[in-house]
């Protein structure tokens, strides 16, 4: 402090020049003491002087305070202090106070110190690894220090940022330290580092920016926040305008929904103050930078949908239609709905249905334009309302016509105040900025909709009492004859331009009044001042759409006398260059260049956007069209006649195309339906196969454990226990099996009959039938013919193994009811009482009229399969006619073998019951502990598998 005195009272002790030798003394100290403390001392003085003496200690101690952020890093406070004399040399910040005549100058003397040390890029370098101190004293001055650099010179330092290794995520690492100073600092560090580089926007966005960013907006309290949600605001406007890769990662990252929650502003608002209104404002700027017409129409139509689903869209008309709103906040939401809705047809509809709280509800388009035809209410508030009108109406057709028919005199209604009403009434009011904001809101009506444009012929208007009415078209021309101001004639030139542009009716109507070409030769052939030579190129591009597309259905006004009475009262050269006056004029450029309106005051307020795009189009081919002859157009005519002609047969054919594509489609459609019906059956018939091969595989192995259990039990006692079994079950089970055999016998027998009938059948009429078709069909029905033979061939022969089969079954049937009848005859054990005998009996009765129920069943399924037999066989009969008549009985012929393949399921089912049942029974008889009766229940299961075997051969054949 010693030191510090001394240096301090030398200076003012001395004369002017006694400073830069205070400063160079204490640069040699800083650079040559070996004392830490000695050089913090000095530093701690150069920072104390870098105020008063910016020049003087910039010039002679940035290097040496340089080389000490290089080489004292350990102690934080003279690193602190170096940080902060570079901020007070490089930064303007302090230059407030300073006169005006020497702002420039310090603002010059910060750009060479920065200049000075961003010359060596180590130095940037070396302050962003300072920045991943976690001191306060090092980071805060820091963050201040890059952030001063940045906004002298910021792209030669973003470049040094940006080949910096993880220099980005470095000072992001700024958003999420706990100390709010050194974050905020942070927020206005991104700002400056983000302005106009679209790569450092990118790796920021990337960086989680969007996420932390409003993470911080909400922690503070949306926009009744501080400055620290406008400083937010305004590096996601950095991050998001012109950059469509972070617009779509902004929408993909579902954040459009987040900010729904930032315009919840009712009614019952307790104060708008003025950091509410500036955050209300950025953000209502940050969603039109989302769905900026200037965008790709692609990005912006998918924003445009997020903000309808997520609810943003209904926010926004909320605030529209509330009251207390302030009047800047009011009209920038207007523009914000104006392009969240703009040429999006869901958005466009959902506006058309928002109504005013108003008694009764109103449209909120009625209410918007009542402010627009309306002289008191601000220009930028009309402005924004004839924005919102044209957005409404951009390729939306279905609005287009809504519009229009409120004109029409079937649709008005006299009770209320209709778009078209409070249009019309500000196309003829007094204020001439009325006139032209509804004229041009009309013509938006009319724009590229010729359907609206021939229903907007049939209006009519009531001039005054007594007098008949006359049309909108007449009643334009009208007011355009009465010289009115210039900016109303504007408005009206500009409607009936759009209005008569490709609608060769709506120019015979007007060249049906014969004012109105004298009026706008006229008009054009005076020598009038600079202010008036907008009307005339106007009046010239009007005439010459008249020419250009007209169809010359009026005789006086065809093409050809229309360009006489050009060449003799005007000439073909004047013509062209008053046509010209309109593309030539100072506004035409700057309302070409974007669709809002956006006038600084209303005597600007001249052209319209898409009236510039019309100019653009019709300028060219109208010249072309006033110099062509007679001659030219006939053969111009003529080949446009051919062009429809060509066209309409291509159109034709197009239709007849398409609806065979229609019907491909169908059929294709039925294709892919029976293939999948078709596999699915193919799925069906493999399962049942499997199944089928599982129940055979059972049954063969329960046939070799029955013969172990059979030949185990021969030895022991016949009846181990009677397991509370009654005798009387036991006679019931017996006498149920007995029936079973017998039915099963009958009804083998019955199958092998029927088997043998159909062979014999088919056999013979297949025979019948290839000798007469072979003799009197077409090598083509011999071939199909001789399929027929091959496949009832083979079908015999699946009946003839399918007999032998039957025969095998039915000898081991035999055999295994021989071993149960000797093992039913045999001698019980010594110990065995009559009541285990009686009990044993009745239950073979038992299972013997269960089995034979189930054998009925079968039975009846059996003759319903004979039915369908002969069936099949009366088919046959009926196709030894002709030989079409075969092919028509031998499809008949598969559709009756499926269903007998049905039938034969059923069958497989029924016999799988039965099979279920058998084994129950014999459950039961092994608790009995009596092996006669498993041999039997053996045997009758044997010959049930032996069915399911014919049964699966015939389902085959």
């Amino acid at each position: 402090m010693n030191f510090l005195r001394g240096v301090m009272g030398g200076q003012s002790a001395g004369p002017q020049h006694t400073e830069a030798e205070t400063i160079q003394k204490l640069c040699d100290r800083v650079a040559s003491s070996t004392l830490l403390d000695d050089r913090r001392n000095a530093v701690r003085a150069l920072k104390s002087l870098s105020k008063k003496y910016r020049l003087e200690v910039g010039i002679q101690a940035m290097e040496h305070l340089i080389h000490v952020l290089q080489t004292d890093r350990s102690d934080s406070e003279i690193i602190a202090y170096a940080l902060d004399t570079l901020y007070n040399i490089i930064s303007n910040d302090e230059e407030e106070e300073v006169e005006e005549n020497s702002t420039r100058q310090s603002e010059d003397l910060g750009s060479q110190f920065t200049e000075i040390f961003i010359k060596q890029p180590e130095n940037v370098t070396l302050l962003l690894s300072l920045l991943e101190e976690f001191d306060f004293h090092v980071r805060w001055p820091g963050v201040r220090l890059l952030t001063s650099l940045l906004k002298q010179l910021g792209p030669p330092v973003q470049q040094i940022i940006l080949v910096s290794p993880m220099g980005v995520s470095k000072l992001m690492d700024l958003l999420a330290d706990s100390r709010e100073i050194i974050r905020n600092d942070g927020v206005l560090l991104l700002q400056a580092l983000t302005r106009s580089n679209g790569a450092i926007q990118k790796i920021v966005a990337f960086e989680n920016a969007f996420e932390r960013l409003l993470d911080i907006i909400t922690e503070e309290g949306n926009s009744d926040g501080g400055i620290v949600v406008e400083d937010c605001l305004i590096l996601l406007q950095n991050l998001l305008k012109n950059n469509n890769s972070n617009q779509n990662f902004f929408k993909e990252g579902s954040y459009i929904q987040r900010m729904k929650a930032w315009f919840e502003v009712g009614d019952e608002n307790p104060g708008w103050s003025a950091q509410k209104v500036t955050n209300l404002h950025l953000m209502l700027q940050l969603v039109r930078v989302l769905v900026s017409p200037t965008n790709p129409p692609g990005a912006t139509s998918s924003c445009q949908k997020a903000m309808f689903q997520c609810g943003l869209l209904q926010q926004l008309c909320t605030i529209l239609m509330a009251t207390g709103i302030p009047a800047d906040i009011l009209t920038e939401t207007i523009n914000t709905v104006s392009e969240v809705i703009r040429g999006c047809q869901v958005n466009q509809d959902y506006f058309a249905s928002v109504n005013a709280p108003s008694n009764p509800p109103r449209p909120a388009i009625v209410v918007l334009l009542m402010s627009m035809v309306n002289e008191r209410q601000p220009f930028v508030l009309r402005c924004a309302v004839l924005y919102c009108f044209q957005c409404f109406l951009y390729k939306n057709e279905k609005g287009q016509g809504e519009i229009v028919a409120t004109l029409l005199p079937s649709t008005i209604d006299g009770n209320s105040v209709s778009a078209g009403q409070l249009l019309c009434g500000g196309l003829f009011s007094t204020d001439s900025l009325s006139n032209w904001c509804a004229a041009v809101a009309l013509a938006h009506a009319l724009q590229g909709n010729a359907t609206q444009k021939e229903q907007l012929l049939r209006v009519q208007l009531a001039t005054s009492i007594g007098n008949p009415p006359v049309s909108l078209l007449q009643q334009c021309t009208n007011i355009l004859s009465q010289g009115s101001k210039i900016q109303t004639r504007v408005g009206l030139l500009m409607l009936l331009c759009t209005w008569l542009s490709n609608c060769p009716i709506a120019v015979t109507h007007f060249l049906h009044n014969s004012a109105n070409v004298p009026f706008l030769t006229g008009q054009i052939a005076e020598n009038l001042g600079e202010e008036e030579q907008l009307v005339q190129g106007l009046c010239a591009l009007l005439l010459g759409i008249s020419i250009y597309f007209n169809d010359n259905s009026l005789e006086n006004y065809t093409k050809e006398k229309l360009k006489q009475l050009i060449e003799k009262r005007i000439g073909k050269e004047n013509y062209i260059e008053k046509l010209g006056f309109i593309s030539k004029h100072e506004l035409y450029s700057r309302a070409s260049q974007k669709p809002q309106p956006n006038f600084p005051s209303p005597e600007y307020m001249i052209f319209d956007h898409e009236f510039t795009k019309l100019v653009k189009e019709l300028e060219g081919v109208i010249t072309k069209a006033i110099y062509k002859s007679s001659e030219e157009d006939k053969k111009e005519e003529e080949v446009k006649k051919t062009l429809e002609q060509h066209d309409n047969i291509v159109t034709h054919y197009k239709n007849m195309i398409r609806e065979q594509d229609l019907q491909l489609e169908e059929l294709k459609q039925q294709v892919s339906t029976l293939k999948c019906q078709n596999e699915q059956l193919q799925t069906a018939v493999t399962q049942q196969a499997s199944q089928i091969q599982q129940h055979k595989d059972q049954y063969n192995l329960l046939k070799v454990q029955l013969g172990k259990d059979n030949h185990h039990q021969g030895s022991h006692s016949d009846g181990a226990q009677v397991n509370g079994i009654q005798p009387e079950e036991i006679s019931r089970l017996r006498e149920e099996i007995e029936e079973l055999r017998s039915h099963q016998v009958l009804l083998q027998s019955q199958l092998a009959e029927k088997d043998t009938v159909i062979e014999n059948l088919r056999s013979s009429q297949v025979s019948g039938m290839s000798e007469q078709a072979l003799a009197t069909c077409s090598p083509r029905d011999a071939e199909q013919v001789a399929e027929l033979k091959q496949e009832l061939s083979a079908l015999k022969s699946q009946l003839c193994s399918q007999s032998l089969e039957i025969t095998r079954l039915q000898t081991e049937n035999s055999e295994l009811q021989q071993r149960a009848e000797t093992l039913a005859k045999s001698v019980p054990v010594e110990g065995e009482s009559e009541l285990v005998t009686a009990a044993k009996t009745t239950d073979v009765e038992g299972r013997l009229s269960a089995l034979l129920q189930e054998t009925k069943e079968l039975k009846n399924e059996i003759k319903a399969l004979s039915e369908e037999r002969t069936a099949i066989q009366k088919q046959l009969d009926s196709s030894n006619s002709t030989i079409a008549i075969l092919q028509t009985e031998k499809d008949k012929l598969y559709l009756e073998v499926t269903d007998s393949k049905k039938e034969q399921d059923d069958l497989l089912v029924l016999l799988a019951d039965q099979d279920q049942k058998i084994l129950s029974l014999k459950s039961k008889l092994k608790d009995l502990g009596h092996p006669v009766e498993e041999e039997d229940e053996s045997g009758d299961q044997e010959d049930d598998d032996d069915e399911l075997d014919d049964g699966d051969r015939d389902q085959d054949i």
